[in-house]
């Protein structure tokens, strides 16, 4: 037979105490549950990864559909850039083929219908932005103007004295510049 120690209680009673103590923590902090079992936690683990995966998938599709949709808009106004500009060309065209199939025209009723034309081209031409460049007495710049020579003039040196070909600009910027001559001091 087994003598107990006076000063341990028996383990029935210790039983008893580890579960009233385990109780007690429990009501003490109610966050406080049964500790999840590692298994548990694995799978949840799992199942966020997933989310995170999934989530990230979409994402990366969402990006790539994007990108794809931004070149097509790029491509698409590369190749229509000019749909403007050609549609309101065509009335010029048709006043042209009109002034042609007309016989026995007199001279002054061409040159009306070439003025009526030119008036058209001017107004397709400032509805796209394109301006006419005329230095004509203006001080040369070779950002804008091309120089056929220098003739010796009363005017300012560096002025243009003649425009032999007017330039343009699209929306400010030259496409074509005009070709002039520009003024000399006398004796140079």
């Amino acid at each position: 037979m087994q003598e107990q120690n006076p000063s341990t209680p028996p383990a029935d009673e210790l039983q008893a105490q580890a579960a009233t103590a385990a109780q007690t923590v429990a009501d003490a902090d109610p966050t406080i549950d049964t500790m999840p079992s590692l298994e548990e936690s694995l799978r949840q683990a799992e199942l966020k990864a997933a989310e995170h995966h999934d989530a990230w998938l979409r994402a990366k599709a969402e990006t790539e559909n994007v990108r794809r949709r931004a070149q097509d808009d790029i491509a698409k106004a590369s190749k229509f850039a000019a749909e403007k500009f050609a549609t309101a060309m065509l009335p010029v065209k048709d006043s042209l083929e009109a002034a042609l199939a007309v016989e026995n025209q007199t001279v002054e009723k061409l040159r009306e219908g070439v003025e009526l034309t030119l008036k058209q081209l001017v107004s397709a031409f400032e509805g796209a932005n394109l301006a006419e460049e005329n230095p004509l007495n203006q001080k040369f710049d070779p950002n804008k103007h091309q120089a056929i020579s220098a003739v010796e003039s009363d005017a300012e040196p560096n002025t243009v004295v003649t425009v032999l070909q007017k330039g343009y600009l699209l929306n400010e910027r030259v496409i074509r510049p005009a070709l002039v001559m520009v003024a000399k001091a006398k004796g140079q």
